[in-house]
């Protein structure tokens, strides 16, 4: 019995591998359930046994995806203090991760529209959490509507290929002005 469920572990994990390639190479949208079968070496009939719709794979694929890239901890931000510091720290970790997983990233983000709704949720919930360890304590209490905005704008993936890919920033030339715009948006009074 341990080496069937053994068995139908391995198999399910490669469907998840195949999944993952396919989604950070060609993209979700030109992912179908036949191409990640192939990919994976399975039947379709294998394939839905083990993940019966696209996002039941999207799913897995996403989980398989962050545990073995590891966004930065935004609890570990919330604690820094001063403000400025908390906020170079926070896009200097989050940049960095962006840096190191940006290829595998693009796909993902370019194809959004094609991504299960579980999964524009999960990334709105990923900004609160950075926005919150950031700019929760921050203002007496009562951040700003414009600083949040603000701060999720940096936060956003788009915002780091913007500076890094499109405008050929170093990382260094990225943070820097990233936490800047924070920095500017706390500082303006309106």
């Amino acid at each position: 019995m341990q080496k069937r469920a053994q068995a139908v572990e391995q198999t399910r994990r490669r469907i998840t591998e195949a999944a993952v390639r396919l989604h950070t190479s060609v993209g979700p949208s030109r992912t179908s359930m036949a191409a990640v079968a192939e990919e994976a070496g399975v039947t379709r009939v294998t394939l839905y046994r083990h993940f019966a719709t696209m996002q039941a794979l999207f799913g897995a694929c996403m989980t398989h995806w962050r545990a073995t890239h590891p966004p930065p901890e935004p609890g570990a931000w919330a604690e820094i203090a001063p403000f400025e510091r908390r906020v170079r720290r926070a896009v200097s970790d989050l940049y960095r991760w962006y840096d190191e997983n940006g290829d595998d990233l693009y796909p993902l983000y370019r194809d959004a529209a094609f991504t299960p709704a579980t999964t524009h949720r999960a990334r709105q919930a990923a900004t609160t959490l950075m926005v919150d360890a950031v700019i929760g304590g921050s203002e007496g209490g009562r951040p700003r509507r414009e600083l949040r905005a603000v701060a999720g704008h940096v936060f956003g993936f788009w915002t780091w290929r913007s500076l890094r890919v499109e405008q050929g920033l170093s990382s260094a030339e990225a943070v820097k002005i990233a936490a800047d715009i924070i920095l500017c948006a706390r500082v303006r009074r309106g």
